[in-house]
């Protein structure tokens, strides 16, 4: 769940701006073990297998990988996953005088309905009500709040980020290859959520307290490739399809029941627009999501 305080949303233009970017070099630790390119990438339809529908979900537009005995509602425990990385191209934000936000992250854990704990990292595009976008990056350990990181993010640019857990610790990353700038931080976190890895575009939420938050409205980000999309489970590494667990597919539609990555959430008043993913390839290497004006969940043609 990545969750906006009200004074960050208020404030969030201006700490972009003085913002100075990062150029530490990158730790041996907190490299990715991603797994070599496959060959024989084609593009298709939503699911992991041909003709799956996806997932419905208020927040969460996507693809989760799971473990073998897992649920709608539960990750199983069969897996411990503990990197997970993606690559994208910051969007441009489309606004129009309502204030709306999008996140895209990386992260391990939350698809449980009864967890309480997610590891993520990523970048935002952001407008404000008077039509101002804003762009920058974060990591957030739930329950603990969002946190800002000290890189100027730029639409076009190209973003590669990874969530790695490294005994008792969680590792964030987040790069701007573009700029060539680099943001690492390792955290202590004492039960961290490693039963499911996550390639996402959300909807975040609004929050006052931890326990009083409001669904944003969905910044329209046009179109956004994941790509470089790997993990690694029980110690092996893979990609979104495997091998060792599946791939489920997550639409966004405002107001569906699910929610991922937190309680006590309200999407009472929350405009229709959501997101689909679509075009996974066949080595689950990479996908593309869409910003709909009026999500349902009725599949729109592959592109």
């Amino acid at each position: 769940m990545r969750r906006l305080g009200l004074a960050l949303v208020a404030l969030v233009v201006s700490a972009c701006l003085a913002a100075v970017a990062g150029h530490a070099a990158r730790p041996a630790a907190a490299v990715g073990r991603l797994a070599a390119v496959r060959s024989g990438a084609s593009a298709r339809f939503v699911g992991s297998m041909p003709g799956v529908e996806p997932a419905v979900s208020s927040n969460w537009g996507g693809y989760v990988a799971l473990g073998p005995g897992s649920t709608a509602t539960t990750a199983s425990p069969s897996m411990t996953f503990t990197d997970v990385t993606g690559q994208w191209v910051e969007p441009k934000a489309v606004c129009s005088g309502a204030a709306s936000s999008v996140a895209l992250w990386v992260g391990l854990g939350g698809y449980s309905t009864d967890s309480q704990t997610l590891e993520q990292t990523g970048t935002s595009a952001d407008c404000s009500s008077a039509g101002t976008p804003s762009y920058y990056a974060w990591y957030e350990l739930v329950p603990a709040n969002s946190v800002t990181i000290s890189l100027k993010i730029f639409p076009g640019n190209v973003i590669a980020s990874s969530v790695v857990a490294v005994g008792g610790d969680i590792l964030v990353q987040v790069t701007d290859r573009t700029r060539g700038t680099r943001f690492t931080k390792r955290i202590a976190m004492a039960s961290p959520d490693l039963t499911s890895a996550e390639w996402i575009a959300e909807a975040p939420a609004e929050c006052s307290s931890n326990t009083a938050c409001k669904q944003l409205a969905l910044t329209d980000f046009g179109s956004v490739s994941f790509a470089r999309t790997y993990a690694v489970g029980n110690d092996a590494d893979g990609t979104i399809t495997g091998p060792g667990w599946s791939a489920t597919a997550i639409q966004l539609v405002p107001h569906a029941q699910r929610f991922y990555g937190a309680s006590n959430q309200s999407t009472s008043g929350t405009p229709g627009a959501g997101a689909m993913p679509y075009g996974l390839t066949a080595n689950g290497t990479g996908f593309t999501i869409t910003w709909q004006a009026n999500a349902s969940t009725a599949a729109p043609t592959a592109a």
